[in-house]
């Protein structure tokens, strides 16, 4: 049973194990190569990141500092508009037009503007300026500072531009027309410093398609004339007659008696329809009331419509010997506004030592009709 139980029993064969080396061989090579490759993968990562993210963020410095100078020049040029249309062209229309009007509302109204010019000053004041515009904000706080003291200026002469006292007259309208120089050095200002600084800076950036606003304050060198300010404020200077001085002791001064279109007498205080003819013009008739000669004496007439530069013709009379009449001569060279009311406004301008002017002026509401 032995024999048989000995044969049966099934045999075990054992293989080797293979023996691992020593600190681990190959595979910690392996491992070691994949882990410097890993690190170097992540550093190249690492370091692409950090240039995408400078990148990204001088993208983003360059992209405000470009909408920081959009910004500043759209701000500035709202500003520079707003000079012109909104104080500018009503205050010389007021100017134009205001001769009729009570010396202490055109002063209260031309002081209305300046309260503008100075709003219009502070909001350039409190505009966040890039650094690259400090130049362009220098200059047009010049030029807006120069606007407002020009207009507070006038303000305070205006009264005595349209008083009675001759040589303080005259003064006054001097003051104002250089006041106007004002106005023309605030132009030329916007003109060569702050349009050039503001197109530069934006040159330097490569940045187009900007608007830049021009801010013309001064509408004609004609206003730099001490005349042109008279004649606007239907106003005499006495170097235009007699020196300066009255021509003699006693009264002077001029009485308005008639103002005619044609063969029609206008009314003051109703509607007077006329009807357009070219090469037909007014004639105004006065009397000097005074008690001396009087010479040159300067007639103006102006039609005015709201909104619109005015028609002006004048004539000024050598001489009127004391207590004659004289006619002016008012040729109509510039067609009047047509089926429109429109006021025509009759101005005998005050001769030295003239005290009472009311009744050197009138007013007539007319209608220019086609003939």
């Amino acid at each position: 049973m032995s024999f048989f139980d000995e044969d049966d029993e099934p045999r075990r064969t054992t293989r080797p194990r293979r023996a691992r080396p020593a600190g681990g061989g190959v595979a910690t090579t392996t491992d070691s190569q994949t882990l410097l490759i890993r690190r170097a993968v992540a550093g190249i990562g690492l370091v692409l990141v950090l240039l995408l993210l400078v990148f990204f963020v001088n993208s983003c410095r360059n992209s405000q500092r470009e909408n920081a100078l959009k910004d500043y020049n759209r701000q500035i040029s709202t500003i520079a508009t707003e000079s012109s249309r909104q104080v500018s062209a009503p205050f010389f229309q007021l100017l134009t037009e205001g001769a009729g009007t009570a010396p202490q509302e055109l002063q209260t109204q031309i002081s209305g503007y300046r309260v503008q010019a100075e709003q219009q000053y502070q909001q350039a004041q409190r505009l966040d300026v890039p650094g690259d515009m400090e130049g362009a904000q220098q200059s047009a706080l010049i030029a807006l500072e120069w606007r407002r003291d020009g207009l507070d200026r006038i303000a305070q002469e205006i009264r005595p531009a349209l008083g009675d006292e001759s040589e303080q007259a005259d003064d006054a309208i001097s003051q104002i027309a250089a006041q106007m120089e004002v106005f023309l050095a605030s132009d030329v200002a916007w003109e060569t410093r702050v349009i050039p600084f503001i197109t530069n800076a934006l040159d330097e950036r490569e940045i187009g398609g900007q608007e830049i606003s021009r801010s013309p304050f001064l509408p004609d060198l004609d206003w730099l004339e001490p005349e042109t300010i008279a004649t606007v404020l239907d106003q005499q200077l006495t170097s235009g007659g007699g020196g300066g001085e009255p021509t003699g002791p006693g009264l002077h001064g001029s009485g308005l008696d008639s103002t005619n279109y044609g063969d029609v007498t206008l009314q003051p205080g109703v509607s007077n329809r006329l009807t357009y003819e070219p090469g037909t013009g007014f004639t105004v008739n006065f009397t000097n009331q005074g008690e001396n000669d009087e010479f040159d004496v300067k007639v103006t007439l102006r039609i005015l419509r709201e909104g619109e530069d005015p028609v002006t013709t004048s004539d000024t009379i050598p001489q009127v010997a004391m207590g004659q009449s004289a006619t002016a001569e008012l040729p109509l060279e510039e067609q009047p506004p047509l089926d429109t009311a429109v006021t025509v406004r009759v101005n005998v301008a005050r001769v030295p030592g003239e005290e009472k002017v009311d009744n050197n002026r009138s007013e007539y509401n007319v209608l220019f009709t086609r003939g």
